[in-house]
């Protein structure tokens, strides 16, 4: 076993939350008895043996909450004092980070055999993927002949379906030394999916898709109490 890192991306506002983000961060947000947080602290496989969770907006709740550990896990923190978009926030992290790790946003929900399956040893980069029936705003992921990815396209395509980007990547310090793209021309935020893409190309690396059915997405109030019925169901 091939120990490794995961990065949890937990600094941005969550805006969409309205005001249930006023006294705590997106990720502090509770779902069938568990934080966003702990829902993947708890998921990710025994390989990751530190956590580095990437704070910015009321960073001291989680910070006052788990202190340095979780359940045996070092925890580091990283402040990202300019929220200039989710491969900023990695950025932040790059002097902690050793060799392989995964990328988590702190906000969504992840199966632990699709972690496990991310977190095997490659030489490959990895971004978890889901088949949906409608797309709405996530990134469609576009793949090519040999079936690795090849563009991660944002914006909303409404009812469309599509192969969704997850934003679960499983990447490795060979990123850094690439530059970071932004989300969109004229942008002043740092796009993740943007980024990896472009270095994985420029670096000859392949970015292989991991097919899911169990990413639950949190993005708005009543996407909390759809997640808790989905994971109750999960259980029985």
């Amino acid at each position: 076993m091939v120990l490794m890192q995961a990065v949890i991306l937990a600094a941005g506002r969550g805006t969409r939350m309205e005001e249930l983000t006023t006294a705590v961060p997106k990720p502090m947000l509770v779902v069938d008895g568990r934080t966003l947080i702990e829902h993947k602290l708890d998921a990710l496989p025994e390989e990751i043996q530190e956590v580095v969770l990437i704070t910015g907006h009321l960073s001291d709740v989680i910070k006052t909450r788990y202190k340095g550990s979780y359940r045996g896990r070092a925890l580091t923190y990283v402040d990202q004092g300019d929220l200039n978009g989710t491969a900023g926030a990695l950025w932040a992290a790059q002097d902690v980070l050793k060799d392989r790790f995964l990328v988590l946003n702190g906000d969504d929900i992840f199966d632990s055999e699709d972690l496990k399956k991310c977190a095997e040893e490659s030489s490959s980069w990895k971004l978890l993927v889901q088949q949906m029936p409608e797309m709405h705003r996530a990134g469609s992921v576009e793949l090519d002949d040999n079936a690795n990815i090849a563009a991660i396209i944002e914006g909303d395509l409404g009812v469309e379906p599509g192969l969704a980007s997850t934003n679960m990547f499983a990447l490795d310090t060979r990123l850094f030394s690439q530059p970071r793209v932004p989300k969109q021309e004229g942008s002043l935020e740092y796009g993740l999916p943007q980024t990896v893409v472009a270095a994985a190309k420029a670096l000859g690396v392949r970015l292989e898709p991991v097919f899911t059915s169990d990413w639950i997405q949190v993005n708005a109030p009543g996407d909390l109490t759809k997640a808790a019925e989905i994971l109750k169901k999960a259980k029985k």
